[in-house]
């Protein structure tokens, strides 16, 4: 994954509509994963639209600095 914030914005424009899996890191070692489609990246954030069989909600949204302070993990599957 790359290193900048510009470079993880180009990174994920370039893979707008592949399957991506979301690694979020909740404190204490917890871990919530969640599974979807990258639809739509913008100035400081990105939107994952979620498979509905394994979550409550249609979407989510996440931003750049996430992936950069590793908050989340990303994964194209």
């Amino acid at each position: 994954m790359p290193n900048e914030l510009g470079e993880i914005k180009s990174y994920l424009e370039e893979r707008v509509g592949e399957e991506i899996c979301v690694t979020v890191q909740l404190g204490r070692k917890r871990q919530k994963e969640r599974r979807g489609v990258l639809t739509e990246t913008y100035r400081s954030i990105f939107i994952v639209c979620l498979d509905q069989d394994e979550n409550d909600f249609e979407r989510s949204c996440f931003s750049y600095r996430d992936v950069l302070t590793k908050a989340i993990e990303l994964e194209f599957v």
